[in-house]
Protein backbone atom coordinates (compact mmCIF):
# COMPACT_ATOMS: atom_id res chain seq x y z
CA UNK A 1 0.00 0.00 0.00
CA UNK A 2 1.20 3.29 -0.70
CA UNK A 3 -0.08 6.27 0.94
CA UNK A 4 0.34 9.90 -0.23
CA UNK A 5 -0.13 11.91 3.33
CA UNK A 6 -0.44 15.70 3.06
CA UNK A 7 0.03 18.16 6.03
CA UNK A 8 -1.05 21.96 5.66
CA UNK A 9 -2.93 22.75 8.95
CA UNK A 10 -1.03 25.87 10.27
CA UNK A 11 2.35 27.20 7.93
CA UNK A 12 3.87 24.14 6.90
CA UNK A 13 3.23 22.61 3.63
CA UNK A 14 4.33 19.30 3.84
CA UNK A 15 3.83 15.82 1.67
CA UNK A 16 5.20 12.53 1.87
CA UNK A 17 5.26 8.89 0.39
CA UNK A 18 5.13 6.23 2.19
CA UNK A 19 4.59 2.00 1.22
CA UNK A 20 3.98 -0.46 4.07
CA UNK A 21 4.70 1.71 6.20
CA UNK A 22 8.16 2.73 5.50
CA UNK A 23 8.56 6.69 4.23
CA UNK A 24 9.89 7.00 1.51
CA UNK A 25 9.77 10.66 1.34
CA UNK A 26 8.70 13.49 3.05
CA UNK A 27 9.07 17.32 2.18
CA UNK A 28 7.99 20.40 4.09
CA UNK A 29 8.04 24.14 3.52
CA UNK A 30 7.99 26.40 6.21
CA UNK A 31 6.23 29.79 5.77
CA UNK A 32 9.55 32.27 7.40
CA UNK A 33 7.74 35.55 6.09
CA UNK A 34 5.48 35.06 9.42
CA UNK A 35 8.25 36.06 11.30
CA UNK A 36 7.99 39.56 10.28
CA UNK A 37 4.88 40.03 11.91
CA UNK A 38 5.62 38.08 15.19
CA UNK A 39 3.25 35.24 14.88
CA UNK A 40 1.33 32.97 12.45
CA UNK A 41 -1.11 35.61 10.42
CA UNK A 42 -4.13 33.17 9.41
CA UNK A 43 -5.06 34.27 5.93
CA UNK A 44 -1.63 34.88 4.53
CA UNK A 45 -1.00 31.09 5.81
CA UNK A 46 -3.53 29.96 3.72
CA UNK A 47 -2.74 31.85 0.68
CA UNK A 48 0.74 30.44 0.90
CA UNK A 49 -0.54 26.87 1.00
CA UNK A 50 -2.33 27.26 -2.06
CA UNK A 51 0.76 28.30 -3.72
CA UNK A 52 3.02 25.64 -2.33
CA UNK A 53 0.66 22.66 -2.36
CA UNK A 54 1.14 21.71 -5.88
CA UNK A 55 5.38 22.00 -6.08
CA UNK A 56 5.44 20.32 -2.42
CA UNK A 57 3.57 17.03 -3.58
CA UNK A 58 4.61 16.65 -6.99
CA UNK A 59 8.24 16.88 -5.14
CA UNK A 60 7.46 14.31 -2.55
CA UNK A 61 6.60 11.84 -5.60
CA UNK A 62 9.51 12.83 -7.37
CA UNK A 63 12.01 11.92 -4.48
CA UNK A 64 9.97 8.55 -3.65
CA UNK A 65 10.39 8.04 -6.95
CA UNK A 66 7.17 7.11 -7.55
CA UNK A 67 4.30 8.29 -9.95
CA UNK A 68 0.74 9.71 -9.03
CA UNK A 69 -0.76 6.51 -10.56
CA UNK A 70 1.05 4.48 -7.88
CA UNK A 71 -0.45 6.12 -4.67
CA UNK A 72 -3.22 3.96 -3.64
CA UNK A 73 -4.19 5.91 -0.58
CA UNK A 74 -4.68 9.45 0.30
CA UNK A 75 -4.60 10.81 3.57
CA UNK A 76 -4.78 14.43 4.58
CA UNK A 77 -5.24 16.65 8.17
CA UNK A 78 -9.07 17.71 8.12
CA UNK A 79 -8.36 19.20 11.81
CA UNK A 80 -7.29 20.93 14.08
CA UNK A 81 -5.65 24.04 13.02
CA UNK A 82 -6.41 26.92 11.05
CA UNK A 83 -9.21 26.70 9.21
CA UNK A 84 -8.42 28.11 5.56
CA UNK A 85 -4.68 26.52 6.00
CA UNK A 86 -6.71 23.17 6.71
CA UNK A 87 -9.18 23.59 3.73
CA UNK A 88 -6.07 23.61 1.33
CA UNK A 89 -4.70 20.66 1.92
CA UNK A 90 -8.00 18.94 2.85
CA UNK A 91 -9.53 19.78 -0.58
CA UNK A 92 -6.17 19.02 -2.30
CA UNK A 93 -6.31 15.34 -1.16
CA UNK A 94 -10.62 14.82 -1.26
CA UNK A 95 -9.60 15.99 -4.67
CA UNK A 96 -6.16 13.82 -5.88
CA UNK A 97 -7.91 10.84 -4.54
CA UNK A 98 -11.47 11.55 -6.39
CA UNK A 99 -9.01 11.78 -9.52
CA UNK A 100 -7.31 8.92 -9.33
CA UNK A 101 -10.52 7.13 -7.90
CA UNK A 102 -8.87 5.77 -4.80
CA UNK A 103 -9.83 5.73 -1.24
CA UNK A 104 -9.53 9.07 0.75
CA UNK A 105 -8.48 9.17 4.61
CA UNK A 106 -9.13 12.31 6.98
CA UNK A 107 -6.37 12.48 9.88
CA UNK A 108 -6.71 14.22 12.91
CA UNK A 109 -3.68 16.23 12.98
CA UNK A 110 -2.75 15.48 17.17
CA UNK A 111 -3.33 11.80 16.60
CA UNK A 112 -0.45 12.28 13.51
CA UNK A 113 1.73 13.56 16.25
CA UNK A 114 1.55 10.69 18.48
CA UNK A 115 2.58 8.21 15.68
CA UNK A 116 5.14 10.33 14.30
CA UNK A 117 6.95 7.85 17.14
CA UNK A 118 5.85 4.99 15.01
CA UNK A 119 7.36 6.12 11.75
CA UNK A 120 11.35 4.88 13.06
CA UNK A 121 13.16 2.68 15.12
CA UNK A 122 13.27 2.52 18.18
CA UNK A 123 9.50 2.66 18.29
CA UNK A 124 7.79 2.65 21.83
CA UNK A 125 5.79 -0.27 22.90
CA UNK A 126 2.58 -0.06 23.48
CA UNK A 127 0.69 0.83 26.02
CA UNK A 128 2.83 4.21 26.15
CA UNK A 129 2.41 7.88 27.56
CA UNK A 130 2.41 10.54 24.96
CA UNK A 131 3.38 14.10 25.52
CA UNK A 132 2.77 16.19 22.82
CA UNK A 133 3.90 19.80 22.80
CA UNK A 134 3.94 22.44 19.89
CA UNK A 135 3.43 26.10 19.55
CA UNK A 136 -0.54 25.68 19.58
CA UNK A 137 -1.00 22.51 21.21
CA UNK A 138 0.41 20.72 24.58
CA UNK A 139 -1.46 17.87 25.49
CA UNK A 140 -0.82 14.18 28.01
CA UNK A 141 -2.18 10.95 25.87
CA UNK A 142 -2.65 7.56 26.92
CA UNK A 143 -1.67 5.15 24.00
CA UNK A 144 -2.96 1.64 24.12
CA UNK A 145 -2.32 0.99 20.40
CA UNK A 146 -2.18 3.56 17.02
CA UNK A 147 -5.81 3.59 16.97
CA UNK A 148 -6.55 3.93 20.65
CA UNK A 149 -5.19 6.95 21.74
CA UNK A 150 -6.96 8.77 24.49
CA UNK A 151 -6.87 12.32 25.77
CA UNK A 152 -5.40 12.21 29.55
CA UNK A 153 -4.84 16.27 29.79
CA UNK A 154 -3.86 19.35 28.18
CA UNK A 155 -3.70 22.73 28.08
CA UNK A 156 -6.78 25.04 29.59
CA UNK A 157 -4.94 28.49 28.05
CA UNK A 158 -1.48 28.91 26.13
CA UNK A 159 0.19 25.97 24.67
CA UNK A 160 4.30 25.36 25.75
CA UNK A 161 5.47 26.52 22.68
CA UNK A 162 2.97 29.59 22.80
CA UNK A 163 4.09 30.60 25.77
CA UNK A 164 7.55 30.66 24.62
CA UNK A 165 6.88 32.31 22.02
CA UNK A 166 5.35 34.90 23.87
CA UNK A 167 7.83 35.52 26.24
CA UNK A 168 10.84 35.66 23.64
CA UNK A 169 8.36 38.47 22.71
CA UNK A 170 8.27 40.16 25.74
CA UNK A 171 12.74 39.51 25.64
CA UNK A 172 12.70 41.06 22.40
CA UNK A 173 14.59 37.86 20.98
CA UNK A 174 11.98 37.75 17.89
CA UNK A 175 9.60 34.73 16.44
CA UNK A 176 9.64 31.41 16.68
CA UNK A 177 10.59 32.20 20.36
CA UNK A 178 11.34 28.70 21.16
CA UNK A 179 15.21 27.76 19.47
CA UNK A 180 15.74 31.40 20.22
CA UNK A 181 14.72 31.05 23.90
CA UNK A 182 16.69 27.13 23.92
CA UNK A 183 19.60 28.84 22.52
CA UNK A 184 20.17 31.38 24.92
CA UNK A 185 18.87 29.13 28.19
CA UNK A 186 22.39 26.95 27.36
CA UNK A 187 24.32 30.23 29.09
CA UNK A 188 21.98 31.14 31.76
CA UNK A 189 21.23 30.11 35.13
CA UNK A 190 18.06 28.04 35.56
CA UNK A 191 17.99 28.87 39.24
CA UNK A 192 18.50 33.05 38.82
CA UNK A 193 14.62 33.67 38.85
CA UNK A 194 12.22 31.41 40.94
CA UNK A 195 9.32 31.43 38.31
CA UNK A 196 6.19 29.73 39.43
CA UNK A 197 5.42 25.86 38.67
CA UNK A 198 1.45 25.60 37.12
CA UNK A 199 1.43 21.89 38.47
CA UNK A 200 -2.62 22.29 38.72
CA UNK A 201 -2.51 19.64 41.76
CA UNK A 202 -6.77 19.17 41.23
CA UNK A 203 -6.48 18.21 37.90
CA UNK A 204 -2.78 16.57 37.56
CA UNK A 205 -2.70 15.74 33.85
CA UNK A 206 -3.65 19.48 32.40
CA UNK A 207 -1.37 22.41 31.93
CA UNK A 208 -1.88 25.90 32.24
CA UNK A 209 1.26 28.48 31.20
CA UNK A 210 -0.69 32.05 31.11
CA UNK A 211 0.45 32.13 34.70
CA UNK A 212 4.10 31.51 33.78
CA UNK A 213 4.34 34.15 31.41
CA UNK A 214 2.60 36.69 33.04
CA UNK A 215 4.78 36.30 35.37
CA UNK A 216 7.94 37.02 33.21
CA UNK A 217 6.25 40.27 32.42
CA UNK A 218 5.39 40.99 35.99
CA UNK A 219 9.49 40.64 36.47
CA UNK A 220 10.29 42.66 33.86
CA UNK A 221 7.97 45.80 34.91
CA UNK A 222 9.01 45.27 38.64
CA UNK A 223 13.34 45.28 37.92
CA UNK A 224 12.37 48.06 35.18
CA UNK A 225 13.78 45.81 32.31
CA UNK A 226 13.28 46.65 28.70
CA UNK A 227 14.47 45.33 25.16
CA UNK A 228 17.19 48.13 25.52
CA UNK A 229 18.40 46.53 28.89
CA UNK A 230 18.47 43.63 27.45
CA UNK A 231 20.06 44.20 24.62
CA UNK A 232 23.19 45.84 26.18
CA UNK A 233 23.37 42.84 28.93
CA UNK A 234 23.52 39.21 27.49
CA UNK A 235 24.14 37.78 30.50
CA UNK A 236 20.59 38.85 31.85
CA UNK A 237 18.78 37.68 29.00
CA UNK A 238 20.44 34.30 29.03
CA UNK A 239 19.00 33.84 32.44
CA UNK A 240 15.60 34.80 32.17
CA UNK A 241 15.63 32.48 29.06
CA UNK A 242 17.03 29.55 31.14
CA UNK A 243 14.94 30.27 34.21
CA UNK A 244 11.35 30.45 32.24
CA UNK A 245 12.51 27.28 30.31
CA UNK A 246 13.64 25.38 33.62
CA UNK A 247 9.50 26.46 34.58
CA UNK A 248 8.22 24.80 31.64
CA UNK A 249 10.33 21.75 31.39
CA UNK A 250 9.55 21.15 35.27
CA UNK A 251 5.93 21.06 34.32
CA UNK A 252 6.31 18.99 31.18
CA UNK A 253 8.33 16.33 33.11
CA UNK A 254 6.72 15.92 36.43
CA UNK A 255 3.56 15.48 34.04
CA UNK A 256 4.52 12.96 31.91
CA UNK A 257 6.23 10.50 34.42
CA UNK A 258 3.09 10.98 36.90
CA UNK A 259 1.37 9.25 34.24
CA UNK A 260 3.45 7.05 33.75
CA UNK A 261 3.12 5.73 37.10
CA UNK A 262 -0.62 5.62 37.11
CA UNK A 263 -0.81 3.80 33.95
CA UNK A 264 2.45 1.49 34.78
CA UNK A 265 3.75 1.91 31.47
CA UNK A 266 7.49 1.93 30.36
CA UNK A 267 7.27 3.45 27.17
CA UNK A 268 7.39 7.24 27.23
CA UNK A 269 7.64 9.49 23.88
CA UNK A 270 7.37 13.32 22.40
CA UNK A 271 6.32 14.67 19.98
CA UNK A 272 5.73 17.85 18.44
CA UNK A 273 7.85 20.81 17.63
CA UNK A 274 8.83 21.57 21.16
CA UNK A 275 9.92 18.04 21.35
CA UNK A 276 13.22 19.16 19.93
CA UNK A 277 13.74 21.30 22.92
CA UNK A 278 17.27 20.37 24.30
CA UNK A 279 16.86 20.97 27.92
CA UNK A 280 13.35 19.07 27.52
CA UNK A 281 14.95 15.94 25.84
CA UNK A 282 18.06 15.83 28.27
CA UNK A 283 16.00 16.23 31.22
CA UNK A 284 13.36 13.47 29.71
CA UNK A 285 16.31 11.21 28.83
CA UNK A 286 17.51 11.79 32.60
CA UNK A 287 14.68 11.01 34.25
CA UNK A 288 13.72 8.40 32.04
CA UNK A 289 17.29 6.35 33.11
CA UNK A 290 16.17 7.14 36.71
CA UNK A 291 12.97 5.33 36.42
CA UNK A 292 13.90 2.67 34.10
CA UNK A 293 11.34 3.64 30.85
CA UNK A 294 12.08 3.90 27.64
CA UNK A 295 12.03 7.88 26.15
CA UNK A 296 11.19 7.67 22.93
CA UNK A 297 11.60 11.20 20.60
CA UNK A 298 11.08 11.59 16.60
CA UNK A 299 14.16 12.89 14.32
CA UNK A 300 13.49 16.78 14.17
CA UNK A 301 12.46 16.23 10.74
CA UNK A 302 9.11 14.35 12.35
CA UNK A 303 8.50 16.85 15.39
CA UNK A 304 7.27 19.51 13.69
CA UNK A 305 4.30 19.60 11.31
CA UNK A 306 4.93 17.15 8.60
CA UNK A 307 3.78 15.04 5.92
CA UNK A 308 5.08 12.04 6.98
CA UNK A 309 3.28 11.64 10.19
CA UNK A 310 -0.15 11.84 8.37
CA UNK A 311 0.78 9.31 6.09
CA UNK A 312 1.10 7.05 8.60
CA UNK A 313 -1.72 7.38 10.61
CA UNK A 314 -3.42 7.34 6.96
CA UNK A 315 -1.53 3.78 6.13
CA UNK A 316 -2.63 2.73 9.86
CA UNK A 317 -6.76 3.58 9.14
CA UNK A 318 -6.36 2.55 5.68
CA UNK A 319 -4.85 -0.94 6.62
CA UNK A 320 -8.07 -1.46 8.85
CA UNK A 321 -10.47 -0.47 6.28
CA UNK A 322 -11.53 3.12 7.82
CA UNK A 323 -11.63 5.44 5.16
CA UNK A 324 -13.31 9.06 5.02
CA UNK A 325 -16.47 10.34 2.78
CA UNK A 326 -15.17 12.97 -0.05
CA UNK A 327 -17.73 15.51 1.82
CA UNK A 328 -15.60 15.67 4.95
CA UNK A 329 -15.37 19.01 6.62
CA UNK A 330 -12.44 20.76 7.83
CA UNK A 331 -12.92 21.09 12.11
CA UNK A 332 -10.43 23.63 13.18
CA UNK A 333 -11.18 22.63 16.54
CA UNK A 334 -11.30 18.97 16.60
CA UNK A 335 -10.07 16.43 19.31
CA UNK A 336 -8.50 13.35 20.08
CA UNK A 337 -10.89 10.21 19.12
CA UNK A 338 -13.54 12.34 17.22
CA UNK A 339 -12.89 10.48 13.58
CA UNK A 340 -13.90 11.16 10.27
Amino acid sequence: MTVLGIETSCDETSAAVLRDGTILSNVTTTQLFHSEYGGVVPELASRAHQRLIIPVVEEALRNANVGKDAIDVVASVYGPGLIGSILVGLSFGKAFAMGRGIPFVGVNHMEAHVVSNLIEDPKPSFPFVNLTVSGGHTQLCLVRSALDITLLGETRDDAAGEAFDKVAKMLGIGYPGGPAIDRLAGEGDPAFVAFPRPYLEDHPFEFSFSGLKTSMLYYLRRERITTDTLRNDKRLLANLCASFQSAVVDVLIQKVFLAARKFGVMDIAVAGGVAANSELRRRLSEEAGRAGLVLCVPAFEFCTDNGAMVAMMGYLKAREGIFSSPELAAEPNLEIAQTG
